[in-house]
């Protein structure tokens, strides 16, 4: 291994135990205390800071890092439209889902799981919605959990030489590790730590690089060739059908946050109403810079670079820019960043399955009398499980890259979980078979789109609309939620208070 190398693995193992130190601190912390609530929301006490900052890391995976600059730097402007659309679902979530979901969650018998709360609000004690919350979570969150083992795969087989296998194995074993030991507290304080790293990596290195390129000696690592079209935020240059298509598969991402659970149980874990709005300030404001920077980056690596990666590579190109400007230990912090972004979210998204697994299918199913320290082992036996089937879907060649699995579990979480999440928290004639004709709708029509009319699954494809799978499923989600509810009988006064209830704050 070469000195630069050297240099900077040292920085990423001074990052891994940081993260590996924060797993132990909160399980020798939190070795007196019991129940699953405080094991999966940190028992509803994080602060305004951690709880925003968490939020963002966990939804800011490495695609924000390596995905959406590449798409940028290779395509152009045209690409923006995620950004703009995932901002603009950040903005609505913080304001309207993230107040209410926390009272009506408190007030729904205390529920600490998107599934608890989604039975709870109908006052019943039928666990058949539950059930199928479960199933959904774990098929979905295997997929997402395997975008990020594979980020952290190519990361360290492009700067250290290993084989990304083994990078993957790694990557697997230090997220399991923390996860197992501090429970939502390490989650979300690692997130914490992680969520300043990304910002940081994404603010320096276009003010960097900035200020290389004003010099008068500067000249581009490579021939800059800029396509027509390229600094257009309409891809094609005009509105026709390919620009539309890329505006409305952009905005419907933001739909995502609406169902998106380990950033909903976030909303829920935050201790009181004060600093709920802080929250909402920090998470919005640190949702912009990220994205906005991310934008910025693959801009000003267009004109650094040059035209040196292709669209096989593409998705390095924040890896080539550090490696080319900084000194080796310092590029290793920067790149860091990637791990962090990668873990964040890999961490949230075990934890959010595990707790599914163990409250909404294991107690109400298995075992209806389990205690809460079987709760709380069984939830970490769920975390290896889905980890291990993470990682055999990550070293598969045949599972798509990193933006390609994020897409696929962002589209399925968020058709068919967001609309019962909007419907439960303001329609007071929302129904128990409402929600679930709406969950189930939602994820078959998400799935069935990808499968048939998206052009993503090579000898199945109908048709390629072009359009993101979440935009269809979403809408029929929200069709057989309510028609379904209109058809049923109509919900008890002791129900429909709770949606009263909720507009007032609750400590």
């Amino acid at each position: 291994m070469k000195q630069r190398e050297i240099l900077e693995m040292i920085a990423f193992i001074c990052y891994l135990c940081l993260v590996l130190g924060i797993g132990i601190f909160f399980f020798i912390k939190g070795r007196k205390q019991t129940g699953d609530k405080a094991y999966f929301l940190g028992g509803r006490q994080m602060n305004g800071w951690v709880a925003a900052l968490s939020a963002g890391a966990s939804d800011m995976s490495a695609w924000v890092l390596m995905g959406l600059p590449g798409s940028i730097y290779l395509w152009g402007m045209g690409q923006v439209w995620i950004s703009v659309g995932l901002l603009c679902g950040t903005i609505l979530a913080w304001l309207f889902v993230a107040p209410r979901l926390r009272r009506m969650s408190i007030l729904a018998d205390d529920s600490i799981t998107i599934p608890q709360f989604l039975t709870k609000r109908f006052k019943t004690a039928n666990p058949a919605l539950q059930i199928v919350c479960a199933l959904i979570f774990c098929v979905a969150y295997c997929i997402y959990s395997a975008s990020s083992i594979v980020a952290c795969g190519s990361l360290f087989n492009r700067v250290f030489g290993i084989p990304s296998i083994y990078a993957m194995v790694g990557a697997t074993v230090i997220i399991l590790f923390y996860t197992f030991m501090g429970g939502f507290n390490a989650v979300c304080w690692t997130d914490f730590f992680q969520g300043l790293l990304m910002l940081m990596a994404l603010m320096t290195v276009p003010i960097v690089a900035s200020f290389a390129m004003a010099k008068p000696d500067f000249m581009p690592v490579a021939m800059v060739v800029t396509e027509e079209n390229y600094y257009n935020p309409l891809s094609s240059g005009t509105w026709d059908w390919a620009s539309v298509k890329d505006i409305l598969s952009g905005f419907g991402w933001g739909l995502g946050y609406f169902g998106m659970p380990h950033i909903l149980v976030r909303y829920m874990s935050i201790k009181s109403e004060k600093e709920m709005k802080k929250s909402r300030v920090v998470g919005i404001f640190w949702t912009f810079l990220i994205l906005s920077m991310a934008s910025v980056v693959a801009l000003v690596a267009h004109q650094y670079l040059g035209s040196i990666l292709t669209a096989d590579d593409r998705s390095l190109v924040f890896i080539t820019m550090v490696r080319y400007m900084f000194p080796a230990l310092l590029a290793g912090v920067l790149l860091s960043a990637i791990l962090a972004a990668s873990m964040s979210t890999a961490d949230s998204q075990l934890l959010a399955s595990s707790s599914a697994f163990a409250s909404d299918l294991y107690k109400p199913v298995i075992h209806k009398n389990a205690t809460d320290k079987e709760m709380l082992w069984v939830g970490r036996f769920a975390v290896a499980v889905i980890a291990i089937i993470a990682l055999i879907i990550a070293v598969n060649p045949a599972c798509g890259g990193i933006m390609e699995l994020v897409e696929c579990a962002w589209g399925a979480f968020g058709a068919a979980f967001g609309p019962a999440i909007l419907l439960a928290l303001f329609w007071k004639k929302f129904t128990y078979k409402g929600a679930i004709a709406g969950v189930i709708a939602g994820f078959l029509t998400d799935a069935m789109w990808y499968m048939f009319f998206s052009g993503s699954v090579k000898g199945l494809t109908l048709f390629n609309t072009g359009i993101y799978e979440i935009i269809p499923g979403f809408l029929v989600s929200l069709f057989f939620a309510i028609i379904v509810s209109l058809m049923d009988d109509t919900p008890s006064a002791e129900v429909q208070a709770l949606v009263d209830a909720a507009k007032k704050p609750v400590e």
